[in-house]
């Protein structure tokens, strides 16, 4: 888990025995960067944040698919912020001088993230003044169906290697989406694992330590939907699926044998 500082030098990773080493180094200002990937634990992540910096989270929206500099602008507009979060924030992580960005994303097993989403999307559609593609389609159609139809969406990635497609956002160089998403990963001060979340934050307490000794980490389960209806995945699907998210399955094997190794 590199965690960047001044001018973007990386001044820690995790070492080989997989421990966390602090947060080192000299900068006027520390802050967390969120990086809230549509059911993967953000939420209760972001309770986390708000408990432990009270008035001092925010939150924010951007559009396209390249807009670190409007991150970065945010980042410098909001001096007295701690904790900045928003679902479509995109790399690389922003470089300030003078400010430590500790960037965090959470990676959660494919398949259960999808299935999550749809049961979420399900549950949005008493707000009829919703224009999200997702949340009609899953209120008229099964788990399948609703796979089914976001795959046939040309560009929509919620259903095909979701991850590989963010993680490759922070490192704009021509290389294989894989290659590419497998180095955001180190560009990432922290990567959890949604199905080790306590774990994961007595490791990001650890890592934030020498700025914030008191850092509670205790978890948070909110936005939660796994426990509703159950979904069904025949052999058809789940062959679909795989296939769809052979990438992400890769990705996350990468990251169980380096960054989540101890």
């Amino acid at each position: 888990m590199a965690c960047h500082g001044l001018m973007g030098r990386p001044l820690n990773r995790v070492s080989d025995e997989g421990q966390v080493q602090g947060v080192t180094g000299l900068a006027d200002r520390t802050v967390i960067l969120h990086y809230h990937l549509f059911k993967n634990a953000g939420t209760s992540f972001d309770g986390i944040l708000k408990r432990n910096f009270p008035g001092k989270w925010v939150h924010q929206e951007f559009p396209g698919s390249n807009n670190s500099a409007a991150v970065t602008d945010w980042i410098t507009a909001n001096p007295d912020a701690v904790a900045f979060s928003s679902h479509t924030a995109t790399g690389p992580v922003p470089v300030i001088p003078g400010v430590r960005v500790i960037s965090v994303l959470f990676l959660r097993d494919p398949v259960a993230r999808i299935r999550s989403a749809y049961q979420f999307e399900r549950r949005q559609t008493v707000a009829r003044d919703n224009d999200r593609m997702g949340v009609h389609l899953a209120a008229k159609t099964d788990f399948e169906g609703y796979v089914r139809g976001r795959l046939a969406v040309p560009g929509d990635r919620q259903c095909r290697n979701f991850h590989c497609a963010r993680l490759a956002g922070f490192v704009r160089r021509q290389a294989p989406e894989l290659e590419r998403a497998v180095e955001g990963l180190t560009a990432l001060s922290f990567v959890g694992e949604v199905e080790q979340f306590a774990r994961g934050m007595r490791r990001f307490a650890e890592l934030v330590a020498p700025v914030w000794p008191n850092f509670d980490p205790s978890a948070l389960h909110l936005n939660r939907t796994e426990a509703e209806e159950p979904v069904e995945i025949g052999p058809d699907l789940a062959r679909l699926l795989s296939e769809n998210n052979a990438l992400d399955a890769a990705l996350i094997d990468r990251a169980r044998q380096t960054i989540w190794k101890a």
